[in-house]
């Protein structure tokens, strides 16, 4: 069957345009690899079109770099590369939250491979030029192989690297998109009508619970972004609180925070690896969305190093995105690990539950919130809609892209248990045997 009589089996999605004699239109490419009916309508610049004429949510393919991205780097890469760069425009949706049209593509495309003569036939029409990469757009993050020239993975150099490229795009950004709590980690709410703000703060006292903290103790907050759980435990419960993060804009931004709010006496943020933390024995320690950033093979030391910061019957609480079993791969997929988190692993709740064990924790619960991650992030993006064009002014309309993009796409992935939210609570239990913990549990969830 040749690329122009290929037919979809309905009216109205057979690729349609005026192409060149001898040349394939970009809707009989598009045809060529997509199975059976495109679930949304597709147009090219060349004017050639595919899909179901009435859908309101369309893909527009603007240029001839869009097509070569689409090509060249099949899957997410490709079209996040198009996406971006403005080469490819979703129509019926906000850029700021296009998790309708992800819904759909991820129901309704599933790509094909086309026989070889096909292909070749393909390469020749629309000429060879087409299937050599683009330079990809400026948002990109080095593929891995030339990550080395930064350090060996998760050395502290490279991680350092990979944390700025994510968190040191723009306090202001952040702010935007986050709201008044500035917390970029899952919340937890009460109730699905419940505000960003008001999850925030239950996320909070869960964790302050789940911590027993009270006034006087000393809490440890690793990898502490702009300070939110620091500051909520030093205003909430009296407790004195030190937080370290590898970014230095959000340490700036978080002490100056502190000293906002009158907090200085009690918490403190610093510019440092959690590695480099203070070698003395805390109440308590909390790492809220760190453990994704330091690689699945420094889990034992991670670990060791969050027990030895704590006295014998301290507490840990460690949160985190985990997989949703132990059969798939740590790494993510080539646009998150591009765009956004370079370097991130992720691994089941299993493994988790397992290296803590074997780093000497007693774990005392376990707890999922991965439908409270799908909410959250549904409240960022109402947050990126809502301020679009401030965003836009302070970041660049490509990032503010990727953001809307990424954040639409993890709260699908969340919602379909694609990748689940994980907090585990440990105690440093003594050689005696004596955890501090009770008999039940003493917190209210």
């Amino acid at each position: 069957m040749s690329i122009t009589d290929r037919s979809t089996g309905s009216a109205g999605v057979r690729p349609s345009g005026p192409g060149r004699p001898g040349n394939p239109t970009v809707a009989e490419v598009l045809n060529a690899i997509v199975e059976g009916q495109p679930p949304v309508r597709i147009t090219a610049y060349d004017g050639s079109t595919l899909g179901p004429t009435d859908d309101p949510v369309a893909l527009e393919i603007r240029t001839e770099r869009g097509l070569s991205y689409l090509l060249t780097a099949p899957g997410d890469l490709g079209m996040a590369r198009a996406y971006v760069s403005g080469d490819l425009a979703l129509t019926g949706v906000h850029p700021g939250d296009p998790y309708e049209v992800l819904r759909i593509l991820q129901d309704g495309v599933r790509l094909r491979v086309p026989p070889l003569g096909e292909a070749l036939a393909l390469a020749r029409g629309l000429g060879w030029d087409r299937l050599k990469p683009p330079p990809p757009p400026p948002y990109e993050a080095l593929p891995r192989w030339r990550r080395m020239l930064a350090g060996r993975r998760h050395s502290r150099t490279r991680d350092s690297s990979a944390i700025e490229h994510h968190y040191d795009v723009s306090n202001a950004f952040y702010e935007l998109v986050l709201g008044p709590s500035m917390t970029y980690t899952c919340a937890v709410f009460r109730d699905p009508g419940d505000t960003l703000e008001q999850a925030q703060a239950a996320k909070y006292d869960l964790v302050a619970g789940k911590l027993a903290l009270k006034p006087g103790m000393r809490l440890l907050d690793v990898g502490c972004g702009w300070g939110g759980m620091v500051r909520h435990a030093a205003r909430e419960y009296g407790v004195k609180a030190l937080g370290v993060t590898l970014s230095k804009a959000q340490a700036e931004w978080a002490q100056a925070a502190i000293e906002r709010e009158g907090l200085g006496h009690l918490a403190e943020v610093r510019h440092m690896d959690y590695r480099d933390a203070p070698r003395e024995h805390f109440d308590a320690v909390s790492s809220i969305g760190l453990t994704e950033h330091i690689g699945v093979r420094n889990y034992p030391v991670y670990f060791r190093t969050l027990r030895d910061r704590l006295r014998p019957g301290g507490r840990l609480l460690n949160h985190c995105i985990t997989r949703a079993d132990n059969r798939m791969p740590n790494n993510p997929g080539a646009f998150i690990d591009r765009y956004v988190f370079p370097d991130g692993e992720l691994a089941g709740p299993g493994r988790i539950v397992s290296e803590m064990h074997d780093a000497g924790f007693e774990v005392q619960h376990e707890e999922n919130l991965r439908q409270h991650y799908a909410l959250t992030l549904a409240g960022w993006c109402r947050n990126l809609v809502a301020n679009w064009d401030a965003c836009v002014a302070e970041a660049g309309v490509g990032r503010a892209r990727v953001w809307g993009l990424y954040m639409a796409g993890s709260r699908l992935s969340f919602e379909r248990n694609k990748i689940q939210l994980h907090q585990v609570l440990g105690t440093r239990t003594g050689p005696d045997g004596d955890s501090g913990y009770p008999l039940r549990p003493d917190w209210t969830a």
